[in-house]
């Protein structure tokens, strides 16, 4: 039963997360470029194509993991990204760069705080991604 809710909670929490903040990015397109170009990282000539096209592929993995196909999969894509994103904001706040994170609209600057509630993001991917091996563990520990 426990599975099952965690289960659930993971899926609808990510795919949230994930339609909302491609759902700002959509949106707000030029303000998503400035957060790109603030990070410092990345060619201009990656700035604009990124901003059209990442935050459809950010809606479509939200959808994907709410509806549950090849879940496992997406799961992983989904941590895979989640850690890209905590790679990127990290290595920008340790530059010293005052950049806004961009990840669900302006005003959200890096801080240690940002990085935290993102890294919080890898849980419930994490669980998704090892769910049936955590489901068998816990069964031949009851059984």
């Amino acid at each position: 039963m426990i599975f099952r809710i965690l289960h659930w909670l993971s899926r609808i929490i990510l795919g949230g997360i994930f339609m909302y903040s491609g759902y700002i990015k959509l949106n707000n397109p030029l303000q998503f470029a400035a957060a790109l170009t603030g990070y410092q990282l990345f060619p201009d000539s990656v700035i604009i194509p990124v901003t059209y096209y990442f935050p459809w592929v950010e809606i479509a993995l939200g959808v994907l993991l709410l509806v549950g196909w090849k879940l496992r999969y997406f799961a992983v894509g989904t941590l895979g990204l989640l850690s890209f994103f905590i790679i990127i904001l990290a290595i920008t706040y340790a530059r010293g760069i005052h950049a806004d994170c961009g990840c669900f609209g302006p005003g959200g600057p890096i801080s240690p705080l940002t990085l935290a509630r993102d890294t919080m993001f890898l849980l419930p991917a994490v669980f998704l991604v090892f769910e049936s091996n955590l489901r068998r563990r816990w069964q031949s520990q009851v059984h």
